[in-house]
């Protein structure tokens, strides 16, 4: 056994073992997005930077909730924060669009239909030919 080979086995065995050589407690599942739901939103997303209302996002994946927040600016406060929280999946719906000053736009069981209040309104206008 080489000396690449033997540190690298000692360093597996360091991972799952912890300090006084016990196993580590098995962590907490953690919220994330799950491919779909990315999907919704990153399309709804790109639609807005490609109108230039939206410039960056963050995606922040808690312990018990995970948060999708849209910016104007990289500098600012998130324009919109979009939380997928499962603990009020049976209640209120898991999904939840919040405005900057925590006020909650709208609540759902359906992503899809909780986003729609983030997209543009078509205005009809006059045109003078």
């Amino acid at each position: 056994m080489s000396e690449a080979d033997d540190s690298a086995s000692q360093h597996s065995r360091s991972l799952s073992l912890n300090g006084s050589g016990h196993k580590a407690p098995p962590s907490l599942p953690v919220v994330s997005f799950n491919r779909r739901e990315l999907d919704v939103i990153l399309r709804l997303y790109g639609r807005m930077v490609a109108d230039g209302e939206w410039r960056d996002y963050a995606i922040d994946i808690l312990n018990d909730r995970a948060v999708f927040s849209i910016f104007r600016r990289a500098s600012e406060m998130p324009l919109y924060r979009i939380e997928k929280d499962p603990k009020l999946a049976r209640r209120q719906g898991a999904y939840a669009v919040v405005a900057t000053g925590g006020m909650i736009l709208k609540r759902g069981h359906d992503l899809a239909q909780v986003l729609r209040v983030l997209e543009k309104k078509k205005h009809l206008r006059v045109v003078d030919a």
